[in-house]
């Protein structure tokens, strides 16, 4: 029997287009799983609901990666297409199978030097086009749709598949065209050799050199089927999952992953995909044994042992779990391995060594020069925001560049983190709609390639968002989605985040009680108590709280916590705020200095929405003293800035502030509805604007919520809210109004 290689199982280089609803599934897909499916099918949602009939509770959940050959799982969607390819000439269709055997699963770009090689007549493709399944542009053949290239290539004899390949694979003999010619071989063979498969190999090393790591999947996926050695095929499974990661296929890396006992890759899938307890013990322990093998990496290449011991750490930061944080140090140590700066620095703050922190922070901070690793440069920005330095993460383009490289490298499943901590250092320098929709288009992007405990940790960014920019429904919603994924996979740090989120929508909403209650368990020492990564973030807010609510003892004790850092780092925006709270504590009279100082600390700082948050405290107290000049003054300070963050719970207490000193002056009035696209874009957030282009452009709540990840409820609330803004009460006239605006 020939063996023949079909295009479905193996690795896709883009993700298509959504352009139709998700159907209506009981119960719902996770969101992760939904994506993925979705991508499977090509986009196609009768496809995607045919596939989705027919996984197993596991996949459903996404505790099992998906099937490696969907095609085969959807014959009602394929029947149609398989009968309009019979129905064509049969030259037709031997030109239609050269086509798809050289698009997918690797685009190879031979088709026209192949026809002209074999001296073939195009003239029957005008029976494709007539039947509109395919029409010929100057590069090649565009088929009708993904499915219609499967069929074309599956309705063809083995023989004929075979050829084709061959054909293909003859043309192929260009500089740097060995990996594609290789490929075609491959998918020629009748049956195991040794040879070819030890001519695959190199093939997908030099793919792999060249960022083309979906190439170099499908080439050593292809020497493991072909060598005849069983102890080689591990081997070239594990490097096949490795490239199925780095291209963005998470499902097809865990299937790989699966069939060997690489302990070690496995635990790197958990620490994006699963449970981070078992990812750091597996990883702990990888790396304890790659070390004790004593075996040297070659001039210039990674120590194994160094990259395992660091993404450790990194799972055990994940967790917030203090006992794993010192084990991971401890194994260093008697390894005599120096983790990276970053996942150093945090280990240290989480023991409170704050000055060892501070120095490991600065020195990784420091690593962000032109090109480079992109988890490096990643490394560098979070470095530089924990650092308080949010303008150096931002706009000295470590995170930037970390994307860059990482598409360079064609490392498509590292883009979405570089995307998240860029999108948290355009947050707090004022640009929250530039960081809502980068945070967004992360979110896909991890869901898409399969990290789903990276798009736990988005959710969680974005309901933060959410509870400052005063979407109250949508944070329940994400923080709601980020904390029932992280807690039974002990993900920590999302969960916390996602507790902060929750606690400020209720500080800014007058439900102080409750927002203290949120902000003690994230403030306070002690094991299961938050997360020390988040409690530098809800301490200062904690202070306010508590003091609203009468009960500081445990908030001075985090305050004296939290000003340590302060003073140990020395940043602007965090001494600031330690002297903000400082203020707070004190009370009466004396707090005036603590403000001016906290003031005085901001100009020199970065976080423009924490200096809004101290005029508006400052100017409470300064009414309550009497001073109503000044406190007037800094209301309307804080308001603008409010507006501007589209913050508007803020805004209305520091309206409410102002009502109280009889200094509105007409700001709280409502404004007529805006016609400036600026003014539209000012008055609407980001998820807002993007619901009401969709809605305008005819997508039903249903079909904007698929696109969004979102529910409809949800979508439902963003448009309510969207009509309030502007001032409008049907979509007709959203349709005009983003007519006039241009939007």
């Amino acid at each position: 029997m020939v063996t023949s290689v079909n295009p479905s199982p193996l690795p896709r280089t883009s993700t298509p287009q959504v352009t139709h609803a998700w159907p209506r599934l009981d119960p719902p897909l996770p969101e992760g799983v939904r994506v993925r499916v979705l991508r499977a099918a090509h986009g196609d949602p009768r496809a995607a609901l045919e596939l989705a009939s027919v996984l197993s509770t596991r996949q459903l959940t996404g505790l099992d990666p998906l099937p490696a050959d969907p095609a085969s799982l959807v014959p009602a969607t394929l029947r149609a297409h398989r009968r309009e390819i019979r129905a064509l000439p049969d030259d037709t269709r031997l030109l239609l199978l050269l086509a798809a055997a050289d698009q997918y699963p690797v685009a190879t770009h031979a088709f026209l030097r192949a026809v002209a090689a074999a001296r073939l007549d195009t003239r029957p493709l005008d029976a494709a086009e007539t039947a509109q399944l395919a029409h010929t542009t100057p590069g090649g053949i565009v088929f009708r749709d993904p499915w219609t290239r499967i069929a074309a290539y599956e309705t063809a004899s083995a023989a004929d598949r075979r050829e084709a390949h061959q054909l293909l694979a003859r043309v192929l003999s260009g500089a740097g065209e060995a990996p594609r010619r290789f490929w075609h071989r491959g998918a020629a063979a009748l049956g195991p050799s040794r040879r070819l498969a030890a001519q695959l190999g190199p093939a997908a090393a030099q793919a792999r050199r060249a960022g083309e790591h979906a190439l170099a999947c499908a080439l050593a996926e292809r020497a493991a089927a072909l060598t005849p050695d069983p102890h080689e095929r591990p081997r070239l499974l594990a490097r096949a999952a490795a490239d199925a990661w780095h291209s963005g296929d998470g499902d097809r890396a865990r299937r790989l992953v699966a069939t060997t006992d690489n302990d070690a890759l496995g635990g790197l899938l958990a620490l994006r995909a699963g449970n981070a307890g078992d990812a750091f013990d597996a990883l702990l322990a990888a790396a304890a044994r790659h070390a004790a093998a004593a075996h040297a990496p070659p001039p210039g290449a990674p120590d194994p042992a160094v990259h395992l011991l660091a993404r450790a750490t990194e799972a055990a930061v994940y967790t917030g779990d203090l006992r794993r944080c010192r084990e991971a140090a401890a194994v260093a140590d008697r390894l005599g391995i120096v983790p990276p700066g970053t996942l150093g620095g945090l280990a240290a703050a989480f023991e409170g060594r704050y000055a060892d922190a501070r120095d490991l922070l600065q020195a990784a901070a420091g690593r962000c020069g032109p090109g480079g690793d992109p988890t490096q440069l990643i490394h560098s920005g979070i470095a530089a925001l924990l650092l308080g330095d949010h303008t150096g993460a931002a706009t000295a383009t470590a995170t930037a560049r970390a994307a860059a490289s990482a598409r360079t490298r064609g490392e498509t499943v590292t883009v979405p983190q570089a995307m998240e901590f860029r999108a948290y250092a355009e947050f707090w320098t004022g640009r929250p709609r530039a960081a809502e929709a980068g945070a967004l288009e992360a979110l896909r992007q991890a869901y898409t390639t399969g990290q789903d405990n990276g798009a736990c940790h988005l959710q969680a960014a974005l309901a933060m968002f959410a509870a400052l920019t005063g979407d109250a429904e949508v944070c329940r919603d994400r923080a709601e989605a980020a904390r029932s994924y992280a807690l039974p996979r002990g993900l920590g740090l999302p969960a916390a985040l996602a507790l902060f989120a929750l606690a400020f929508l209720d500080l800014s909403t007058g439900r102080f009680a409750a927002a203290a209650a949120r902000l003690r368990a994230l403030a306070a020492f002690g094991p299961g108590h938050g997360h020390r990564a988040i409690r530098h973030l809800a301490t200062p807010h904690y202070v306010e709280a508590a003091v609203r609510t009468g009960d500081t003892r445990v908030a001075r004790a985090a305050h004296a916590d939290y000003d340590h850092w302060a003073r140990t780092i020395r940043n602007p925006d965090e001494l600031a705020l330690s002297a903000r709270c400082r203020a707070l504590l004190a009370g009466g009279p004396e707090a005036v200095d603590h403000y001016r100082t906290a003031l005085d600390l901001h100009a020199c700082g970065t976080r423009d929405f924490e200096r809004a948050r101290t005029e508006l405290l400052f100017g409470g107290a300064l009414r309550r003293l009497r001073r109503r000049a000044e406190a007037r003054d800094r209301l309307h300070s804080a308001l603008a800035a409010f507006e501007h963050f589209g913050a508007p719970q803020c805004a209305a207490q520091a309206r409410a502030e102002l009502r109280v000193l009889g200094g509105l002056g007409g700001l709280g009035e409502p404004s007529a509805p805006a016609r400036g696209a600026d003014d539209l874009a000012a008055r609407l957030t980001a998820q807002q604007l993007m619901v009401a282009r969709m809605a305008a452009e005819g997508a039903t709540n249903r079909e904007i919520a698929a696109r969004l990840l979102l529910s409809p409820r949800t979508i439902d609330h963003h448009l309510r809210g969207v009509f309030a803004r502007l001032g409008i009460r049907s979509r007709i006239e959203l349709v005009r109004l983003l007519g006039e605006t241009d939007v």
